[in-house]
């Protein structure tokens, strides 16, 4: 049985760079609680019917961010399992007010094993030119904003995805169907 206090939002929400491993990790974590796991760049996707390396092509990250406030908007209100948001989706002051309501747990992870679960030539718009920096400069710039919506941190380096998985369910105390 699963404990969710506000019944219609998410159980857990999953927030962090790109390469953390919040879709992995959130796949084992909607198993392990009995409920259903959703993505919100998947969710954007969906909607613009196009990858989201495309969104940035054709209409900018300025769109791209417009539509992923929306989405994040969207499945905090109405997802019951475990949510995992796009690594940039805390840029926004109105989704991280919206995030102090709900069980957020920061996947950290380090540059070497972010950069090589993302892969160097992997569709990232913000990777595109000198990977290792731009991900050092944007986690620079996000880190301070993932650490003010989280009620946990957990570091995925070394760790399987179960272990993360395990460490998230906790460090929220969380209990397992």
């Amino acid at each position: 049985m699963t404990q969710n206090p506000t019944p219609g939002t998410p159980l857990v929400v999953l927030v962090g760079p790109m390469g953390a491993g919040k879709t992995t990790v959130g796949r084992l974590l909607a198993d392990r609680l009995g409920g259903a796991f959703r993505d919100t760049d998947e969710d954007i996707e969906q909607t613009a019917g196009k990858p989201i390396s495309e969104i940035f092509v054709d209409e900018g990250e300025e769109h791209f961010r417009a539509l992923e406030a929306a989405a994040v908007r969207e499945a905090l209100a109405a997802h019951p399992g475990v949510l995992a948001l796009g690594g940039g989706a805390v840029l926004d002051p109105r989704t991280r007010a919206l995030l102090a309501a709900h069980p957020v747990a920061f996947l950290d992870v380090g540059v070497h094993d972010g950069v090589k679960r993302v892969g160097l030539d992997a569709p990232r718009p913000l990777l595109a030119i000198n990977p290792r920096a731009r991900w050092r400069e944007l986690m620079e710039a996000r880190r301070p904003l993932y650490l003010e919506v989280a009620r946990a941190v957990v570091a995925t380096d070394g760790r399987t995805p179960d272990e993360v998985a395990d460490a998230v369910l906790e460090a929220l105390e969380l209990k397992t169907v």
